[in-house]
């Protein structure tokens, strides 16, 4: 995908194909190849005759230049390594082999996209992923005390995007057990976390992070749920603002992970609950458990009241849906 190009365009306004080939230092015809590319990745063109080309609504290019200048000292001081891709499959595989060739103690990798391929949710959905258009972020972080330190950690990390959210002007995000964030019934966005290594010792943790900022759309017909993104929520920070902000909240609390644990996030999580003592279902394959959601236990399990007393429930194969 032609950068260059890409940076002309993003402006959304009107460019001639002569214009367009004198900027990226290329033949017409060469230029006419390179936007039928950009169509191909996603990218809303118009094209009018003795006009030229604009990308309707213009893009919100990422730089890590300017996701490094949003950053506070902290984040900063805990950033080893930083990159935006222009596409990929997955930041979160991305991440993972970074992690397993360079991890270095108390030193986060972080790995952005424009665009992601093969981007997932959890139990393997796919993630709608338009160019240039959402947050797909994965940061990978060691640690020493394998799966069992991390329990309730996706849990938190929620915690974290939502205050980053607040930080812009998003007032509205709340949480779904266990690593969605939403507004109202409407997904905006979600979280999944990936460990290599040492399930029992050392390890690395990737966690990825996605969300809906400016959803095109010509995209919205690949969403099989209710969604809403920033941008509808009356805010529009740029992504590199956003990715910044995230980072600032994550980060620290990576860092102080294994000695806090989730305890310190419990109440602030349960603060935010979008289905605090509301009917709920829990699915666990083909079995549908009925009842009231009362909140998460300390080590970050849904405890449902039901018919048989309050129960808790983990997650994996467990989800969470709305009651009647």
């Amino acid at each position: 995908m032609n950068t260059q190009l890409l940076q002309v365009l993003a402006d959304g306004e009107w460019h001639s194909g002569q214009a367009l080939a004198d900027a990226a230092g290329v033949s017409r015809v060469t230029i006419w190849k390179q936007l039928q590319k950009l169509q191909e990745a996603g990218i809303e063109l118009e094209a009018v005759t003795k006009v030229g080309y604009r990308i309707v609504g213009g893009l919100d290019l990422l730089f890590d230049s300017e996701v490094h200048s949003g950053l506070n000292d902290s984040a900063t001081n805990l950033v080893g390594e930083l990159q935006v891709l222009q596409q990929t499959d997955s930041t979160n595989r991305v991440c993972q082999e970074a992690m397993s060739d360079r991890a270095a103690p108390n030193q986060a990798i972080v790995i952005s996209a424009e665009q992601q391929t093969a981007g997932r949710g959890r139990r393997g959905k796919a993630w709608v992923s338009p160019y240039a258009r959402n947050m797909y972020l994965s940061v990978g972080w060691q640690v020493q005390g394998g799966a069992a330190a991390l329990q309730g950690l996706s849990l938190a990390i929620g915690v974290a995007v939502v205050r980053a959210l607040q930080d812009l002007g998003v007032a509205t995000a709340q949480l779904k057990w266990p690593n969605d964030i939403v507004v109202g019934r409407q997904k905006l966005g979600g979280i999944l976390i990936e460990l290599t290594g040492d399930m029992a010792g050392p390890c690395s943790v990737v966690v990825g992070m996605g969300l809906n900022v400016n959803m095109p759309e010509y995209a919205q017909n690949g969403i099989d749920q209710a969604w809403t993104d920033v941008y509808q929520q009356g805010a529009k920070p740029t992504r590199a603002q956003l990715i910044a902000s995230v980072l600032n909240h994550v980060l620290p609390l990576l860092q102080q992970w294994e000695q806090s644990g989730f305890e310190p996030w419990r109440e602030a999580w349960q603060g935010l609950d979008a289905y605090r003592d509301q009917p709920v279902n829990i699915l666990m394959g083909d079995k549908r458990i009925a009842g009231t959601e009362r909140g998460v236990a300390p080590d970050g399990a849904i405890q449902i009241e039901t018919t048989l007393g309050l129960q808790s429930f983990h997650g994996g194969e467990v989800s969470l849906r709305p009651g009647t």
